[in-house]
């Protein structure tokens, strides 16, 4: 099912993931209009999509995703909104107010938002973070939708988006101002990698001023799937198109997907080294210190940081729940997301780690040049 005449919605659409959505979407599709709604957008990337652009016309939309009228403004006659814009946060680095503010008043606004111009399709970008891992570290082996797992989630980034999650989902089926449905989906990314992956960047700049070695964090049993940013943005374009089909529409809505790839299932320390040995760089052998007593550091860590929180504010760059994710084999099926929404991974893991190798090859002159600096 085509989207061709649509007005799409992409919000965060300077982001990593964004970016890539906005050019899948003009090279295979031959929409009316795509607003590419963020913060602030560079003018660089609307120039990067004149090749593509076709006879579509890209519209900016730059504001605040918690302004009610601004995301009114933005949806006002578009069909189908991608709600990819969030704060991301692993380390505690940012306020929760803000990441309540952005991550779950900001959908709940679009999701009224969509409602009051008459949206009918809306994608959420969720996050593999909203299933776990809970904080006992219980794996999970190539699992689905289906699978049973008690989790108690404690990073506020990963509460914030289960529950925008939660909200959008519920949306599905809500009556528009003109008297039609909505129809809301989720996808659950793992680990997304490729060209302009800053996690990626400051694994190597940390590389780099280790010389040349990078840090493992992960014990090498702990494996996940990782996913190419490329199959991601893929995995969006058929969830727009599958709830565009009137007879996919009401057993889509309403539901999340996991998405992931072909990638081999690797620790995230050893992912590391898998897309930088090429360049150089070797890995650790063996963390620094013990997994038991690397815990109760961060314990001891996060104690101080309680303590001192009236005089100064200590964002430690790794804390218990990070670790445990770190170290926690926790690995998903795609299964569902190619069954029910057509999704089928374009890019082969050859060709996503080479261009990964090709982009961080780029990057390394810049950041060793910035890092002598």
């Amino acid at each position: 099912m085509s989207l061709r005449g649509d007005v799409c919605v992409v919000t965060g659409a300077g982001g990593f993931l964004g970016q890539r959505l906005v050019r899948l979407l003009l090279e295979e599709e031959k929409l009316a209009e795509i607003r590419l709604v963020d913060k602030c957008v560079q003018p660089q990337l609307v120039q990067t999509l004149e090749d593509c652009r076709g006879e579509t016309k890209v519209s900016v939309f730059e504001g605040d995703i918690r302004d009610g009228d601004f995301l009114r403004e933005a949806c006002r006659g578009a069909s189908v909104v991608f709600h990819m814009a969030s704060l991301i946060d692993v380390i505690g680095a940012v306020d929760y107010s803000e990441l309540y503010g952005v991550n779950v008043k900001g959908t709940q606004l679009l999701l009224e938002a969509c409602i009051q111009e008459n949206v009918v399709s809306f994608i959420y970008t969720s996050s593999i973070e909203v299933a776990g891992p809970n904080p006992n570290g219980d794996p999970i082996i190539n699992g689905t939708e289906d699978t049973v797992y008690t989790c108690s989630l404690k990073f506020p980034y990963s509460r914030t988006k289960q529950e925008a999650e939660r909200r959008t989902l519920q949306a599905h089926g809500e009556v528009l101002q003109n008297g039609g449905r909505l129809a809301t989906c989720a996808l659950r990314p793992m680990y997304i990698y490729g060209e302009g992956c800053r996690f990626l960047l400051g694994h190597m700049a940390d590389g780099i001023r280790n010389k040349d070695v990078l840090y493992r964090t992960s014990a090498q049993e702990a494996r996940v799937n990782p996913v190419y940013v490329g199959n991601v943005a893929l995995a969006h374009l058929q969830a727009a198109r599958s709830l565009r089909d009137p007879q996919k529409r009401s057993d889509i809505g309403g539901n999340f997907y996991y998405i992931a790839d072909d990638t081999p299932p690797v620790s995230y320390s050893d992912f590391n080294h898998v897309v930088m040995s090429p360049l150089g760089f070797r890995i650790q052998e063996k963390p620094m210190l013990p997994l038991r007593l690397f815990y109760l550091l961060c314990f001891l860590v996060e104690i101080l940081r309680v303590m001192l929180r009236p005089f100064v504010r200590i964002v430690p760059p790794i804390n218990r729940q990070l670790l445990t994710m770190l170290n926690t084999p926790f690995s998903f099926s795609y299964q569902k997301a190619q069954r029910e929404l057509g999704y089928a991974p374009r890019y082969t893991w050859e060709e996503a780690r080479k261009r990964t190798i090709e982009w961080l090859a780029s990057q390394l002159p810049k950041e060793r040049e910035r890092i002598r600096a």
